[in-house]
């Protein structure tokens, strides 16, 4: 935006917001002002003016609020969340410095209309935007700080499990690439016992089905991946985790039956790299790499690496 342009919208932002003083004996058209800001905000957006078009979405949030309409704040809320959150997006790839206010006012803006949709009682919308910007985060790398909103969203989605779950990998994702793998296989856990408790189950067993049979498996496989790379000496071991060691220790060779969420191929691979790590043996591990390689996701065949490389190079040895 040229200065002169700059000097335009801030003239007609100030005539704006003029109109609502308190005059004597008269009282300010708020309804007129917020049509305004939000005619102002359209024409700066389709300059590209983000950062002003979000401006004038907070100036009309404000007026929203003073009319006691709370969908008319929550809406302008969030357009002006989105408009910070792309003008931060452009200055990070133009790479110009600056101290991530416009990160910061998006996080506020997000925040707010969050508040607006639960005193609404709209638990879906004020969960679908913490999801938004968990992902926003997620995206810029700020894993650490995305993790509080997803658990938000799943907290708020208490009433659809699948969505809820959903929130909850994410934020197990989070949790693994700021290697906190002790709250990830805490997170992994607690979705495992959501999917047994919660899930649709076939007739006379305590397998899921559906979608919540996919999400057992992920948080299992990952689970026992964790525990590999962990590995909690056996008087911290919680009884859950030793639970499902147990199922892969080779003792129990009928134990595939306990665990029919299991392609049975993946299971015995995975029952043998339990054993590979017992027994230190990394030669194994190496091979066992390579044909479970294909059947995991990206995260979990990270987490399979970073055990290998925990046997060859094991944690405060070498650089």
């Amino acid at each position: 935006m040229n200065m002169a342009a700059e000097g335009d919208f801030l003239m007609r932002y100030r005539a704006v917001s003029n109109k609502l003083k308190k005059r004597f004996l008269r009282k300010p058209n708020v309804a007129e002002a917020s049509e305004q800001f939000g005619q102002l905000a359209k024409e700066l957006k389709q300059q590209d003016c983000l950062q002003y078009a979000a401006f004038c979405n907070l100036a009309m949030a404000r007026c929203e609020q003073t009319l006691f309409n709370a969908p008319g704040e929550a809406l302008a809320l969030t357009e002006a969340a989105r408009l910070f959150l792309l003008s931060e997006r452009e200055n990070r790839s133009l790479r110009a410095p600056g101290f991530d206010e416009h990160l910061q006012a998006a996080l506020n803006c997000y925040s707010f209309a969050v508040k607006v949709y639960i005193e609404m009682n709209q638990p879906v919308m004020a969960a679908s935007l913490s999801l938004e910007l968990g992902n926003a985060l997620k995206e810029m790398n700020r894993h650490g700080e995305a993790i509080v909103h997803y658990q938000r969203a799943a907290e708020l989605q208490a009433q659809t499990p699948i969505e809820s779950l959903l929130s909850l990998g994410e934020m197990a994702s989070c949790k693994i690439l700021t290697r906190d793998y002790d709250g990830a296989l805490a997170v992994l856990t607690e979705m495992q016992y959501m999917c047994q408790e919660r899930g649709l189950q076939l007739p006379g067993t305590n397998t899921p089905v559906g979608a919540f049979l996919d999400i057992v498996a992920r948080c299992e496989i990952s689970r026992v991946l964790l525990l590999m790379l962990l590995e909690p000496p056996p008087q911290k071991l919680l009884p859950e985790h030793a639970q499902t060691l147990e199922r892969y220790a080779w003792e129990s060779f009928d134990s595939h039956s306990q665990v029919t969420f299991l392609p049975e191929n993946v299971f015995l691979l995975l029952q043998s790299v339990v054993m590979a790590c017992q027994e230190k043996d990394t030669e194994s591990l190496k091979s066992l790499q390579t044909e479970l390689w294909p059947l995991l996701s990206a995260e979990q065949n990270h987490l399979l690496h970073l055990v290998l490389q925990e046997r060859i190079t094991p944690s405060g040895q070498g650089i």
